[in-house]
Parts: structure tokens; C-alpha cells; sequence
């Protein structure tokens, strides 16, 4: 590898690890240099992503920690039921293709866009210990965002926040907080069974983990101090569904021949 190579690698995984924390979607980016900058092919990438996606959901689990906001202890049976699920998801993930799921993403793209934008209001309140939904919902609903994130870790993050704001009702920064400690966890049992499959480089995931885990602790120990968190959170949140729509649906290349 030149200096330039890893110069892309290591900025590009750091600005991924900084909107991993506070919205999502930034497997876009790593997934993106892993293909087309270090050459990986597809499987091969998305086991190798896993990597950076631990240090960084660990180091900013560590920065929300450091800062007195990460406080588990209501939140067991999500975690569980997410881990549960993405061991199911990435056994699937090491046997198929899921070039055909990528398809069908731009379109969860669109719709996610609309249901961001509905009702902003959900997306501002504050969690409210008192009003949480049953284990009867939490648990099938962090079994099937534990089984995406098993699968493909695109898109994760806007998925799990969308699921915990509006489906367990936690405001923004709490569930971008459970966020970071539930993709940690459940990343362990995934980059094994990547690594048993011979689906992770260890050299250029370690590479990518440098800039993302400087980017996740970064971010966290900012939104932890920071009293308009959550109102950035959701300004980020939209501006990165809106970028995964263009790039989905090759709305860039539109306007460049235009």
C-alpha cells in the first residue's frame, strides 16, 4: 500500500466512524474503500468491515461511558435478542449472496427518508422510562435488527435507530447510545464466524479500524457533552438517508451528465 491508500483509508474510516455514532450508514463509505480502493470483493469486505465496526461501536460505548451517559441496565433483553439475531444473519451471510438484498435497500432507503421526516417531533422527545413497550415487541424487533446486522451492516445504524426511536421510544442520543453498546456486543460473535469462513484481512481491517475507532470516541464524548445532541443527531440522520438514496439510485451521475 502507498501513503495515499492508506491516507483514504484511515480519513475515510475516521468521517465513518464519526456518523456511525450520531446517525448511521457509514459502511457506505468503509465498504466502499474496501471494494474499490483496496480491491476486496464483496464477501470478503463485508467480513472485513466488522473489524472497524467493533473498535469503533467500543470505543464510542467507552467515550458515552466516560462521560456518565451509558446505563444498560433496563436494556438486557435487547441486547440478547440483537445478538441472537445477527449470529443467525451472518451463518446466512458466510452461505449467500446478498447482492440481491442491495437491491431492495434503496427502495427501505426511501421509505426510512419519509419516516424520518413524518412527525419530527418523535424523533426530538425524550425516553420516558414509564411508556417503554413490552418484551412481546422488543424482543422480535432486536431479533430481526440483530439478524440485519448479521447479514450486511449497511444501513444498520439508520434501521436500529428508526426501530428504538419510534418502536421502543428511546430519544435520539439514548438510541444512538444502546446503538454503539448492542453493535459492539453482537459484532463479536460475527468477525468469528467471518474469520473461521476466511472472511476478514486483518491487515486492511485492522487499517480501517484505525480511523473509525478515532472517529467513534470523537463523536461520542461530543454528543455526551453536548445539550443540542439530539437535534443534530436527527439533521445528520436525514442528510445521510438522503446521500444513500443518491448513491443508491445513481441520482449523482444524473446531475454530473447534466
Amino acid at each position: 500500500m502507498d501513503f495515499w491508500t492508506i491516507l483514504i483509508a484511515v480519513s475515510g474510516s475516521f468521517i465513518a466512524g464519526l456518523i456511525n455514532t450520531l446517525a448511521g450508514n457509514g459502511s457506505a463509505i468503509t465498504l466502499t474503500i474496501l471494494t474499490e480502493v483496496l480491491g476486496l470483493p464483496g464477501n470478503l469486505a463485508n467480513g472485513t468491515n466488522r473489524v472497524g465496526v467493533f473498535t469503533q461501536t467500543a470505543a464510542s460505548t467507552y467515550g458515552f461511558y466516560r462521560n456518565g451517559k451509558l446505563d444498560i441496565n433496563n436494556r438486557k433483553v435487547h441486547i440478547i435478542s440483537a445478538v441472537i439475531g445477527a449470529i443467525i444473519g451472518t451463518i446466512l451471510a458466510t452461505q449467500i449472496s446478498n447482492e440481491q438484498f442491495r437491491h431492495v435497500f434503496r427502495f427501505l432507503m426511501v421509505f426510512m427518508l419519509l419516516v424520518i421526516l413524518v412527525k419530527p417531533a418523535r424523533w426530538l422527545r425524550e425516553t420516558n422510562e414509564e411508556i417503554l413497550p413490552s418484551n412481546w415487541i422488543i424482543i422480535p424487533l432486536f431479533l430481526a435488527l440483530g439478524f440485519y446486522g448479521g447479514f450486511i451492516q449497511m444501513g444498520m445504524g439508520i434501521f436500529f435507530l428508526a426501530a428504538t426511536v419510534l418502536g421502543a421510544r428511546l430519544s435520539l442520543l439514548d438510541a444512538n447510545i444502546l446503538k454503539s453498546v448492542v453493535i459492539a456486543i453482537l459484532t463479536i460473535p460475527v468477525i468469528i464466524i467471518f474469520h473461521l469462513r476466511g472472511l476478514i484481512d486483518w491487515r486492511y481491517g485492522m487499517l480501517m479500524a484505525v480511523g473509525q475507532t478515532m472517529g467513534g470516541y470523537i463523536m461520542a464524548h461530543w454528543a455526551s457533552r453536548f445539550p443540542g445532541a439530539n437535534k443534530w443527531a436527527y439533521r445528520l440522520l436525514i442528510v445521510m438517508v438522503i446521500l444513500a438514496i443518491i448513491k443508491l439510485f445513481d441520482l449523482h451521475l444524473l446531475l454530473l451528465k447534466s
